[in-house]
């Protein structure tokens, strides 16, 4: 059974509560930033990219400016997932609103390989119609880009992992992504270069091959987002931590369950604790109280904590 609160300790929890809701909410503004930094970088890098490969007749570095292109949209559809994530429970979401944050991300990645599906029919398009060899200035374009997209990678995967972010991490990816695909376009263009006439479509072909990449990033990043959305039990580092803190817990005999899901940046725990099937319902709701405390204060992740309290098999 589940103990109820006395009005002293519910004061207490709400008060508790609005703290973790600020520091989540704070979160997921961090995450907001970072994607709206991304935006910023991917508009500019797909303008030039795009001119370029027009201007120098390299097909593979417009595919790959259509990719920062698609990017841009990604990045929006990141930050505003979570703009969503940060706000607050409401009446009509009591558990909040991180739901949005891995939607936000599923809806990339699956645009992310329905760009890449139609990037790979232009390819073959171009492959198969003579054009003329692309233009030499292009991979000053590209290497500038692999190295401005390697750094955004480090910076926002880094950044992602520390918010236990789906949706960031999910965007740097795409940056890794892009360096990936630029840097194919710089082979590509290499040996056309180098080539000659005869190795003219060698750009197209490593258009095609940075499709492969962007189809096998899409993929990726979409399995944890799903898996978010459907509740997936988190790993298991998680909730033995939980279980260990709770069994730390002056009066508690055993942990028999401890189910954890996440909802965008926190997760809320269900766990079933035995204890002495003596004590009274007072002793029972105190030892129930001091567990969920020391679980959220072991993790600040941990928004909120239902403990059932059941006799332990002595």
């Amino acid at each position: 059974m589940a103990w109820p609160q006395d009005p002293d300790a519910s004061a207490t929890n709400l008060q508790t509560r609005k703290v973790e809701n600020r520091t989540g909410s704070s979160l997921s503004r961090a995450g907001a930033r970072v994607a709206l930094l991304g935006l910023v970088i991917n508009v500019a890098l797909a303008a030039v990219k795009i001119v370029a490969g027009v201007i120098g007749h390299a097909y593979v570095l417009i595919a790959d400016g259509m990719e920062s292109a698609i990017d841009v949209a990604g990045s929006m559809v990141i930050w505003g997932g979570l703009t969503v994530a940060a706000r607050p429970p409401d009446r009509t979401h009591p558990y909040g609103h991180g739901k949005a944050e891995p939607i936000a991300a599923l809806v990339v990645a699956i645009c992310v390989i329905a760009a890449a599906v139609g990037l790979a029919i232009e390819s073959v398009r171009e492959i198969r119609t003579p054009h003329h060899g692309p233009a030499p200035f292009t991979l000053a374009i590209l290497v500038a880009v692999i190295v401005i997209k390697e750094f955004l990678f480090r910076y926002v995967n880094r950044i992602g992992r520390d918010l236990e972010s789906t949706a960031v991490q999910t965007d740097a990816w795409h940056h890794r992504s892009d360096a990936l695909t630029s840097g194919a376009a710089f082979i590509g263009i290499s040996v056309a270069l180098i080539g000659g006439e005869r190795w003219q479509s060698a750009d197209d072909w490593a258009a095609l091959f940075a499709c492969a990449v962007i189809a096998a990033n899409g993929v990726r990043l979409a399995l944890p987002a799903f898996q978010e959305i459907m509740d997936t039990a988190p790993g298991g580092k998680i909730v033995r931590s939980i279980r260990t803190v709770a069994s730390s817990v002056p009066g508690v005999v055993e942990v028999e369950k401890c189910y954890a899901r996440k909802m965008g940046l926190d997760y809320y725990v269900d766990l079933h604790v035995g204890v002495n099937g003596n004590i009274s319902v007072h002793e029972g709701h105190e030892i129930a109280h001091r567990v969920k405390s020391a679980i959220q204060q072991s993790d600040s992740r941990v928004a909120d904590v239902l403990v059932h309290i059941e006799p332990a098999k002595l």
